[in-house]
């Protein structure tokens, strides 16, 4: 079983989010691999020692999503594509264009990545990555099982479990609950550094970046306005209704 895993490095989630003329500071902030990806990891891990085979993570960023591929790499996963070359850092469709050509280039029977990105909520990579390599693809999956070549997925349905069958090669998405991720172990992270990374630009994978530039522009980005002080409504219960929707409609201007 040949498993792909699409990992992205992000922002630790306890982190303090800065912001200078427009960008988020990342001067002392600490990076983190996706929580997602990290159920992306372990169920892949976990087929593997089921099944055999082998486990490759594939991610896109500057030197320091290292990191995150180190940890992969540490919890067991056999080896890394790491595509770095600022002309691929975009948006979905940039991201998408990229890791399918990357992942063109080696056989695969499974990919797994994280439901979304925790930085930017991102979830729709893994669709675009499906579509561009013609296979299935199953979202939000809880529960996985590999039969041969037939696949049974269960995934979140709004609070509901749905059941879809596929057949391999498939592209499937972790939700969280599908599994715990394990802790890299010492020795998991001694044998990490010895592991091999693949270094790879636009030109190795033939692409051209005017072929696939971004199609979305971040216009600005801003942080939530400062919670205000609270304020207790008075009166009987149809009085502090009155005055609620008067509020959210006057002042606050949601209704």
């Amino acid at each position: 079983m040949n498993i792909i895993v699409c990992i992205k490095q992000t922002f630790d989630t306890e982190a303090k989010i800065v912001l200078d003329h427009g960008t988020i500071k990342e001067d002392g902030v600490q990076f983190i691999l996706n929580p997602y990806d990290e159920y992306a990891v372990e169920e892949a891990l976990k087929i593997k020692e089921e099944q055999g085979g082998e486990v490759t993570v594939v991610t896109i960023g500057p030197v320091r999503v290292e990191e995150a591929i180190r940890t992969a790499l540490a919890m067991g996963a056999d080896e890394a594509i790491h595509i770095e070359d600022e002309a691929a850092f975009g948006d979905e469709y940039t991201v998408s264009e990229v890791l399918a050509s990357a992942i063109k280039q080696k056989p695969f029977d499974l990919i797994l990545a994280g439901n979304q990105a925790v930085d930017d909520g991102s979830g729709q990579v893994a669709v675009r990555l499906a579509q561009l390599l013609d296979i299935p693809h199953i979202s939000t999956i809880t529960k996985l099982e590999i039969s041969g070549t037939n696949v049974v997925a269960q995934r979140d349905a709004e609070g509901d479990t749905e059941i879809v069958e596929a057949t391999l090669p498939v592209l499937v998405t972790a939700q969280q609950g599908l599994n715990e991720p394990r802790y890299p172990s010492l020795i998991g992270i001694r044998k990490a550094g010895k592991k091999p990374i693949t270094k790879l630009t636009l030109s190795d994978l033939g692409l051209d970046h005017s072929h696939i530039e971004s199609k979305v522009t971040t216009v600005e980005v801003v942080l939530p306005a400062a919670k205000g002080a609270g304020r207790v409504l008075e009166g009987d219960t149809a009085t502090r209704v009155q005055e609620l929707v008067k509020e959210l409609r006057q002042t606050s201007k949601v209704l």
